[in-house]
């Protein structure tokens, strides 16, 4: 393990890789070493429109909190203004979250940013947390945290748009993905989550803030022993157009969660907002398995309602045995079909919105 403080050298190598011009330069951070990292920020933009750092041995974080120089810093690996960045590799980067809650790695304001093959492990908080970027690949990560571990977010996304995230397993102590406020055009595909909070759009409109989330997308999904499934949670603006498909549920608790009156899991205290976030054009297809919860499906809106809400060959049931699974709703508007359990408030009748594949 690590000793000596290999920041410096970092900082000097990224002055190097981002200054120079002209074709795609590596900083190689090579296999059968650890390198100890405080706080490092990795600022642009760079002379180059492509920039690379392949990690094939080990990034860790300071073994003390006093080491990380402050109570102040918000992150730890942090990434600004750096568009066409690739990080990648099979190496790993541990953020050892257990002595200091942070983010780990923050992407700001950084496009065409490419980020394939790390385990990435023990953020202090979030491990990777994309904020206001734009045309962002993540694939084949592996994300870990204890199930314990207080809001170890695997991946965040927040005002950032036309990011696909695919083909990664994470297991961490709150969401393994959470898609928040500015968000738009979100692909999520082929991921292997628990344990954790499920993927969640939101928390939408804190603080009354207005927020918008659309076009999301999470296809071929898997949720273990995970406390959520696919959840939406609210607090003024919109989530709309959100699709969740082919979601195999495995002692998943809270499968279907809408929750516009999430206070961070105190009901007491969340009355209705009188400007709700408005949530419409949601579906649900193809969710099926056991759930660890007796309600599997929760739909709980604010006076303003949830419209244009579709479910189709939805089959959830209790993984208890001789227990049936049951649904909740209020102030929802929609349609079902072969869905198990019934959900009270969904129509059969013709679904109103055209934004959905069948």
């Amino acid at each position: 393990m690590a000793k000596a403080d290999d920041s410096p050298a970092f900082t000097r190598a990224w002055g190097a890789l981002c200054g120079a011009s002209g074709g795609t330069l590596t900083l190689a951070v090579p296999a059968g070493h650890t390198f100890l990292l405080k706080p490092v920020k990795f600022e642009g933009p760079c002379k180059s429109n492509s920039v690379h750092i392949q990690v094939e041995g080990s990034i860790a974080a300071p073994s003390t909190v006093a080491a990380w120089g402050g109570c102040g810093i918000l992150c730890w690996l942090c990434f600004s203004n750096v568009n066409g960045l690739v990080l990648d590799g099979s190496g790993q980067i541990d953020g050892r979250g257990s002595l200091w809650w942070n983010h780990a790695l923050l992407f700001k304001n950084s496009n065409n940013l490419k980020l394939s093959g790390l385990n990435v492990v023990n953020s202090p908080r979030s491990h990777v947390y994309l904020r206001d970027c734009k045309g962002v690949s993540v694939s084949g990560l592996k994300i870990t945290a204890p199930g314990n571990s207080p809001n170890t977010d695997g991946i965040d996304a927040s005002g950032s748009s036309q990011v696909n995230i695919v083909d990664s397993t994470i297991g961490t102590g709150d969401d393994c993905i959470a898609i928040k406020g500015g968000c738009s055009n979100i692909n999520i595909t082929g991921i292997i989550c628990g344990p954790g909070h499920g993927i969640s759009v939101g928390s939408l409109g804190e603080n009354g803030a207005t927020e918008q989330v659309e076009e999301v997308h999470v296809r071929n999904c898997s949720f273990t022993r995970t406390q959520n499934g696919a959840r939406i949670k609210t607090v003024p603006g919109h989530a709309r157009r959100i699709t969740f498909e082919q979601i195999t549920l495995n002692e998943a608790g809270n499968p279907i969660i809408i929750d516009q009156h999430y206070c961070d899991g105190k009901k007491e205290g969340c009355p209705d907002q009188p400007k709700a976030v408005a949530v419409s054009d949601v579906s649900f297809t193809g969710v099926r398995g056991p759930s660890s919860d007796g309600q599997a499906i929760t739909l709980d809106c604010a006076a303003i309602g949830c419209n244009n809400i579709r479910m189709v060959r939805v089959a959830i049931s209790s993984s208890v045995a001789g227990k049936r699974s049951t649904a909740f709703c209020r102030n929802a508007h929609g349609t079902s079909v072969s869905t198990e359990p019934a959900v009270p408030c969904l129509s059969g009748r013709a679904f109103a919105g055209k934004f959905l594949t069948q």
